[in-house]
């Protein structure tokens, strides 16, 4: 892949990433060299998002990560037009041969076959329902969905299955679906997070340049609460010396909303996101540059990121106990503090095709 050393080829407006780093599987870097031929004054092309279809043999991902709270999930988009500079899914662009840079945010892979594949997943005689979460690598409902529609067709398979499933996002089409996702939710089968980081707009066009404003994703929150389903508000990622000193603002604001529980998750900057979020900061951020990432070390025993089980998303040391305790304190106060039930996986049942025998019960 290849830096941008010299004046960049496009312009990358409303993206949070600089460049494209190579990624930790390229065997060859690329390196521009100026020969004289560069008109800097030329107003170079928007950098355009572009997506390429991907035909999966298989949609269910399993995972065996002992702190997380699933064990199965769904990615019906690899990559993310919304772009936040800290994602922590940027480093799964590599595996594509792809940059966790500007190429995350703007070649996306689209899987229309989702819910073609999902369906013959869930019918297979082995198969043991429990939570499908979808949302944890990247958004289902990154900006793309409006048109390929393919979140909404795998939610319309796992209505049909009376399959729990959780949903994290920061985009307010969720919204769109709650025709399907209020019934699901009635019945014990639906679980929803939606994050906001900051309640600050111009914090969040910098750290998250096309995710809808805080004020849009609080507007969601009450849509959802409205028809009856039950929303996590998610301060995550909390970053040290940007964002922390909001954590009793935003919990209040979401509480406002109609959350009816939350979480919380500091920042983690796995493999190449760390080198592109020392970047955007120097670049946005100067003056409180130094500060962050001393703390953020601080979170991670003196490293950008420490992938530990049990640590990685709650950090280590004083910083992080204070912000826990914070978070505490505020939730009990705002009545934020509940553990939402299991969702019900006694429901599940494959619903007939045509020309299957009918049941004798």
């Amino acid at each position: 892949m290849e830096d941008f050393p010299l004046p960049p080829r496009f312009a990358a407006k409303g993206r949070a990433a600089s460049g494209n780093p190579a990624n930790r599987y390229d065997t060859l870097s690329v390196e521009g060299i100026d020969d004289g031929w560069i008109d800097e004054g030329a107003e170079l092309p928007v950098l355009r998002t572009t997506v390429a279809d991907e035909v999966p043999r298989r949609v269910i991902t399993r995972n065996t990560s002992p702190d997380l709270s699933f064990d199965r999930s769904i990615n019906p988009y690899r990559g993310c037009e919304h772009g936040c500079i800290y994602c922590f899914a940027r480093p799964s662009h590599a595996y594509l041969g792809l940059s966790p840079g500007l190429d995350f945010e703007t070649r996306l892979i689209a899987r229309p076959d989702a819910a073609t594949v999902l369906e013959k997943e869930l019918r297979a005689k082995s198969y043991v329902p429990d939570t499908i979460a979808i949302g944890t690598n990247t958004d289902p409902y990154q900006p793309i969905e409006k048109e390929r529609r393919i979140m909404r067709d795998v939610l319309q398979v796992l209505a049909d299955f009376n399959h729990p499933v959780a949903i994290v996002t920061k985009g307010t089409l969720i919204t769109r679906d709650i025709d399907i996702l209020a019934p699901m939710a009635a019945k014990g089968l639906l679980r929803v997070g939606i994050s906001v980081t900051t309640l600050d707009p111009a914090t969040s066009r910098a750290m998250e340049p096309r995710v809808p404003a805080p004020k849009a994703r609080l507007r969601a929150i009450r849509q959802l609460t409205d028809a009856g389903i039950d929303v996590r508000a998610m301060v995550s990622p909390v970053v040290p010396a940007l964002t922390d000193h909001e954590l009793e603002d935003i919990l209040a604001a979401c509480a406002d909303a109609g959350a009816v529980a939350a979480s919380s998750i500091v920042l983690r900057l796995p493999r190449e996101v760390a080198g592109l979020f020392r970047d955007w900061l120097a670049e946005a951020y100067p003056d409180r540059a130094d500060r962050v990432m001393a703390r953020v070390r601080e979170l991670h025993g003196g490293k950008d990121y420490d992938p530990a089980f049990g640590t990685r998303m709650r950090g280590q040391g004083e910083w992080a106990a204070l912000m826990r305790q914070r978070f505490a304190i505020a939730t009990r106060k705002l009545g934020l503090d509940r553990t939402l039930p299991k969702l019900r996986s006694d429901l599940f049942a494959p619903p007939p095709r045509a020309g299957d025998q009918l049941s004798l019960l």
